[in-house]
């Protein structure tokens, strides 16, 4: 399984970028995941889609600003559309993606990673 990123990059606060995490090899019915980790802070689940049924997860700091969507086409591909960025949005941002469901954003279940894409939000 391999996962890459795209799509990172600077924004002012109130601006908007989208990420992208296309897939190969991954034909599980898991967890599509993105993770951040802010500088100096731990690793944070940001929103998650569920492949099995499409129910998507968000954690409290994005709701309603973010979201996930899983494109099925000629690839897999993850997208993270990103509203209203805030400074603490800043970070690195990870794809994970996982076999099964369970707690969706405990990233030690995750054992597919991509290489970060990093996000920089400015006032």
């Amino acid at each position: 399984v391999q996962l890459v990123e795209s799509g990172g990059g600077s924004a002012q606060v109130g601006g908007s970028l989208r990420l992208s995490c296309e897939a190969s090899g991954y034909t599980d019915s898991g967890f599509m995941a993105w993770f951040r980790v802010p500088a100096g802070k731990e690793r944070e689940g940001v929103a998650a889609l569920y492949r099995a049924n499409g129910m998507t997860y968000y954690a409290d700091s994005v709701q309603g600003r973010f979201a996930v969507s899983l494109e099925k086409t000629n690839r897999v591909a993850l997208h993270l559309q990103m509203n209203d960025l805030k400074p603490e949005d800043s970070g690195l941002y990870y794809c994970a993606a996982r076999k099964y469901g369970g707690v969706w954003n405990d990233g030690s279940k995750y054992p597919y990673w991509g290489q970060g894409t990093q996000v920089t939000v400015s006032s």
